[in-house]
């Protein structure tokens, strides 16, 4: 084979290229720190490359994104239960202080107006949010647990109504104390002579009318329901319902009677003459009806509703049925009702215990929204109040009983999820209201009882001591002094009992602490965990993609120091030509 100058100027060529691809492969590799610059350098480093890139990627996701939000959630609601934890704990030490028989109403009055304070900010800490979601609304994380101040102005232009289904249990039927203190009222006449109440007589002294009875109710979760004389959302009368449905499944409906005009008729003491009818499952009135449907009166005032229900007379009539309530939101009947009606067996039988549906339009900053407790269903009026109502109606939870929850998961993990969330319905409970309602209803009895008594002692100094006025005064004082006796006893029995309740709150509220400190433990641990990954897959990747920049460094001075050697070899060479070797 003959070799000439142009054979060997082209190999000097090729060999001097390969070596600048090698020097400009090293050059790069010193650049980017990393073996390859493209995949065809390295397929096998390429596609190992790619995956553990993806993997790095993902652990950084779910490590320094998932992870710090669902920590930084569930440490705000920590913060928030702890806080609810410090006012329960309140209301416990001032119910245990207010249990003391001895205290007078001005003293009770200043406990009261510290508890309503804890009670507020009790409800307060329901709306704390985290970046603009409310910890505690479940799914609707853009909705405040209870009503706001803006809520409010937005339902003087747009009334709001809610028509709430409430469950109840057996266990739920609560007591309640009445004193019949109206007995005693110094009620003199014109000429200032004493003039006796029904009832009183020679035989029948104050003090023997003074009596104490215990009621039983259901307390619905909200007070000032509407009355069943209101007009509905289509401004029609007669358009609320009380319906409750019993154990066995037969639902009674209590409406208020209307003429032929559709006016509500009333009673001579101005609450609605109420028609209660027994209906099953479809709506349809049973034919004929059950001989004992229960007779449901309704009632403005709660003394005289609790006064119809402990004596069994309304308007002159014997009343032995159930006293609806809507300004307190209960149901209340006497002991032998609660005895023929009412069978814990056939509650503990039931899948479904007690059912009451009714309506709520008054509604007032701090009260708790029901879409995040009972299958509801809101009526908002769209257009102006006055305006031709433009309805809207929404229906919420209704799939409820069927097991629905709401519970917020984050992705920490491959295959693993964090329940960041705690429910309103697990720590806020609207008995803690309710019983600050209770409490002002015994508040006012003992304050009218005092009043009563200050007044009868007035009047008492006024006559001598030999005067059937005084004789009198002095027996109403001694029926006054035993009903203050009573109403104070229920007072004390209330607190007393109440210590029990705020203890069971905060057990309640404790349980979900637990749970909510349970989870971030374990996120502490996911985190921890995914830190040594993301820190191996680094590693690894490293080892994968990086370089040695030594021995780089060395054979890139190599390569230099040989393209240099290759070119003055080259040049030397091409200087001679087939002549001088022949």
């Amino acid at each position: 084979m003959r070799m000439t100058n142009k054979i060997m100027r082209n190999n000097s060529a090729y060999n001097i290229n390969q070596n600048k691809i090698l020097q400009d492969k090293l050059t790069n590799q010193m650049t980017n720190q990393s073996k390859i610059v493209r995949p065809s350098d390295d397929p096998v480093v390429a596609i190992r490359a790619l995956r553990l890139r993806s993997n790095v990627t993902t652990i950084t996701q779910y490590n320094d994104k998932n992870a710090k939000d669902a920590d930084q959630w569930l440490t705000l609601t920590a913060d928030a239960m702890n806080t609810v934890d410090e006012v329960l704990n309140d209301l416990y030490k001032q119910a245990t202080t207010s249990a003391n028989k001895y205290e007078t109403a001005d003293d009770l009055r200043i406990l009261m107006s510290q508890m309503k304070q804890l009670t507020a900010e009790f409800y307060s800490c329901a709306n704390v949010d985290y970046a603009g979601r409310f910890v505690f609304s479940g799914y609707r994380t853009d909705l405040p647990v209870t009503f706001t101040e803006e809520d409010m102005k937005d339902m003087a232009d747009h009334p709001v109504s809610f028509n709430i289904d409430e469950s109840f249990g057996f266990q739920d039927i609560s007591r309640v104390s009445y004193t019949n203190y109206d007995m005693v009222e110094e009620n003199l006449t014109a000429a200032g002579g004493p003039s006796a109440p029904n009832g009183i007589d020679s035989t029948n002294s104050y003090e023997q009318s003074v009596k104490n009875s215990t009621l039983y109710r259901f307390r619905m979760s909200y007070n000032n329901l509407d009355s069943l004389g209101t007009l509905d959302d289509q401004g029609l009368s007669a358009g609320r319902e009380l319906t409750f449905t019993m154990p066995d499944g037969t639902r009674l409906v209590a409406k208020a009677q209307v003429d032929a005009a559709g006016n509500v008729q009333k009673n001579p003491d101005g609450n609605p003459i109420v028609v209660t009818t027994a209906v099953d499952a479809a709506g349809n009135p049973l034919n004929p009806q059950p001989a004992q449907v229960p007779q449901v009166v309704e009632f403005s005032d709660q003394e005289e509703a609790y006064k119809a229900v402990a004596e069994g007379t309304y308007n002159g009539q014997p009343f032995t049925g159930i006293a609806y309530i809507p300004t307190s939101g209960e149901m209340v009947f006497s002991k032998d009702f609660y005895d023929n009606n009412f069978n814990e067996s056939a509650f503990n039988t039931s899948t479904t215990g007690f059912q009451v549906n009714y309506d709520k339009s008054n509604w007032k900053n701090g009260d708790i929204n029901p879409v995040h407790y009972f299958r509801c269903t809101e009526t908002k009026n769209m257009a102006a109040p006055q305006d031709a109502p433009d309805l809207r109606k929404t229906a919420y939870n209704t799939q409820r009983d069927q097991g629905r929850n709401q519970d917020i998961y984050y992705d920490v993990g491959y295959n693993q999820q964090i329940q960041v969330n705690t429910k309103a319905d697990e720590i806020f409970t609207h008995d803690v209201q309710r019983d600050m309602d209770d409490f002002e209803h015994y508040l006012k009895q003992y304050e009218d009882i005092e009043t009563v008594e200050a007044n009868l002692r007035a009047k008492l100094a006024e006559w001598p001591e030999d005067s059937t006025q005084y004789e009198d005064l002095s027996l109403r004082l001694e029926g006054v002094e035993k009903a203050k006796a009573y109403i104070r006893d229920n007072i004390h029995t209330k607190f007393e009992n109440q210590i029990t309740k705020y203890q069971q709150y905060m057990d309640d509220s404790r349980v979900a602490m637990t749970d909510n400190a349970t989870r971030g433990s374990r996120l502490d641990l996911i985190a921890n965990r995914l830190t040594n990954q993301k820190a191996t897959y680094k590693e690894l990747q490293q080892d994968n993609e990086g370089i040695d920049i030594t021995e780089v460094a060395v054979e890139l001075t190599s390569s230099e120091l040989t393209y240099s050697a290759a070119l003055m070899a080259t040049g030397k060479i091409m200087q001679t030509n087939l002549m001088n070797y022949i």
